[in-house]
């Protein structure tokens, strides 16, 4: 391989070379190659000051900085740059000289064509012998491959595609009609999307690259869906976010996963409005180790806060997350502080030393079934008294904003960890009167991947070979990502002037047996080889999530994904009851479901309990 210092002086020799040439037959042309005597010497005479002149500006437009092999449009018009400025520089070169010479005017617009064509045709030319193109774009070689889409990512795609001898590229398909039949890089835009299955038939094509990444979700969704259709194994580029910030490029291709089936369109978030909540600010976070919390932190990180305070009970998920921020922040003043959201005096020292602007709380217990059997008295302690605990540490404080996660589970209740979050949404809203600390609630369903979810359990079964339980055949929830799930709180947090209950666009209800046929798909297993099978409903399992009660309507808000609902509120003597029945030491679980009922009058544990009763079969 040549040194770079080789090539620098190489590329100036071709350039000496391009300009001598183009002058000399600038001037051939201007006499039909039937040069007069008098202007052979004129022609030796200009040459000694023409060459010199153009390659010195070739050099100060940095012509020579770049790799030949990846000559591109902007190589292109840095040379008509510098050859347009060289062009103007000759005559006035001459003209300052007043040497005489008599150079004709057709010389000086020949002349930059000439060299135009041969500086940027010799640097394209040589960057397609390198891609192996020169003499046309048929390779014999590679995996036969389809490419859905046909925009600029398609058209990237297709020169990465070109450099591998992996892959063979045969057609594009496109929902565009007035690109059918045109050429993209040499290669031909066969149809639409639908006639997938025919073309990957026709052409033995057995996998196809979704690129694809500025599309809407369903487009991609519909894409993965024709795939699957045509019997194709699918795989994507890079989502438009990450191409855009430069973490990735096209060519690094991935699977595709569950977030591309069951994912939504970007967030768009306020980042004026979020850099003047969160940056240079004191942010504290409890449940720092969960999943919601871990990427919270990770979201606010980007805002660059004064500090951020990590508050944990589990040592082992706070010394995980410690590990990750050291080496994917450096730069962040970060404290990592081991604590219970019960423990008021911890509690109190932390807001106290570190004395936070605004607070995320995300601790809570949150498994529906751990917590229904035998616990259900700490899911209260925790998720009623911890959230009162902390609120009111932060009104004491001065903590300006206090965003609480809350859950679509707090919703017409069957179970006794979604009655918690209904008590603790009431218990910040009984709090807002006082103090100067905005309380906002944040309600969402289930986030994909995120600890005690079910796709971890359906991995490791589909791991072990099978089979994959499910409690019923038309059990149904909300997903949506955790990235997506903490911007929207974060966004809900900016938006809240005290007292909401956020409500998250959920979008469509999944069915859980649809998400484990996929799952198992995208695993490469047919449905023959991994099972499902139906163990009926846990206690206080629905069968549907709301996220609205019956007597609750909602308020629209400037962002789409989010609207406030309009709940029943609660005052100081409704907490001073509750506090007073959480305070007590111990209470069994019958007492507690019915001592519920009273506290959440929505709450029917009843009605769960009857459908785990009937539904404990199992079937294939």
């Amino acid at each position: 391989m040549l040194k770079p210092h080789i090539r620098t002086l190489l590329a100036v020799l071709h350039d000496a070379a391009a300009a001598l040439l183009a002058w000399s037959l600038a001037y051939l042309l201007r006499f039909n190659f039937d040069l007069p005597e008098s202007f052979i010497a004129e022609l030796r005479h200009t040459l000694a000051w023409v060459v010199p002149l153009e390659l010195l500006i070739f050099w100060r437009f940095g012509l020579y900085r770049g790799i030949w092999r990846y000559a591109s449009t902007g190589d292109l018009r840095r040379i008509v740059l510098a050859v347009a400025l060289s062009a103007a520089a000759i005559p006035l070169l001459f003209w300052m000289l007043r040497q005489g010479s008599v150079i004709p005017r057709s010389v000086l617009v020949i002349n930059p064509i000439l060299l135009i064509l041969m500086m940027g045709g010799s640097r394209f030319v040589y960057r397609m012998w390198k891609e192996q193109n020169l003499y046309g774009d048929i390779k014999l070689n590679g995996e036969p491959v389809l490419v859905l889409g046909a925009g600029d990512a398609a058209a990237s795609l297709a020169r990465e595609l070109a450099k591998s001898s992996d892959w063979r590229l045969v057609g594009f398909l496109d929902d565009d009609s007035a690109r059918h039949g045109r050429t993209l890089n040499g290669i031909r835009i066969l149809g639409g999307l639908d006639s997938l299955p025919v073309w990957a038939e026709r052409l033995d094509v057995t996998q196809a690259i979704i690129a694809m990444p500025s599309s809407s979700h369903q487009q991609r969704k519909r894409a993965i869906q024709l795939c699957n259709l045509a019997e194709v194994k699918a795989l994507t580029v890079p989502s438009f976010d990450d191409l855009m910030s430069g973490k990735v490029s096209v060519s690094q291709l991935r699977p595709i996963e569950l977030d591309d089936l069951l994912g939504r369109d970007p967030v768009v978030l306020d980042d004026a409005g979020l850099h003047a909540l969160l940056s240079d600010k004191v942010v504290m976070v409890t449940g720092a180790g969960g999943s919601i919390g871990s990427e919270l932190c990770r979201q606010i990180a980007r805002f660059s806060p004064a500090e951020l305070v990590l508050f944990e009970q589990s040592e082992f998920a706070l010394y995980t997350l410690e590990q990750e921020f050291r080496q994917a922040f450096p730069a962040l003043n970060f404290v990592c502080l081991v604590g219970d959201v019960r423990d008021a005096a911890r509690v109190d020292e932390a807001m106290r030393l570190h004395k936070p602007a605004v607070l995320f709380h995300a601790a809570a217990y949150k498994h529906v079934p751990l917590m229904e059997q035998h616990n259900t008295w700490q899911a209260i302690r925790n998720n009623v008294l911890g959230t009162h605990t902390v609120a009111q540490a932060a009104q004491q404080h001065g903590v300006g904003k206090f965003v609480m996660i809350s859950t679509d589970k707090a919703v017409n209740p069957t179970n006794v960890m979604g009655a918690s979050k209904r008590l603790a949404e009431m218990a910040c809203q009984a709090l807002q009167p006082s103090g100067t600390t905005r309380f906002v609630s944040v309600r969402f369903g289930n986030v994909l991947g995120s600890s005690g979810s079910v796709i971890p359990k359906f991995r490791a079964q589909i791991a072990q070979g099978g089979p994959i339980t499910v409690t019923h055949p038309e059990i149904t929830r909300y997903f949506m990502s955790i990235p997506e799930a903490a911007q929207l709180v974060l966004q809900a947090g900016l938006m809240g002037q005290g007292g909401e209950i956020f409500v998250l666009d959920m979008g469509e209800p999944v069915k859980i047996v649809d998400l484990a046929k996929d799952l198992i798909r995208l695993s490469g297993y047919t449905a023959d080889e991994i099972k499902i099978e139906f163990s009926g409903l846990r206690p206080g399992e629905k069968l549907y999530e709301e996220l609205l009660a019956n007597d609750e309507n909602t308020l629209p808000t400037p962002h789409p994904k989010l609207r406030i609902a309009q709940a029943r509120p609660a005052d100081a003597a409704w907490l001073a009851g509750l506090l007073e029945w959480v305070g007590t030491t111990s209470m069994a679980d019958k007492q507690v479901r019915s001592t519920l009922t009273e506290w959440v009058p929505e709450y029917q544990p009843d009605r769960s309990a009857a459908s785990f009763q009937s539904q404990t079969r199992s079937e294939t």
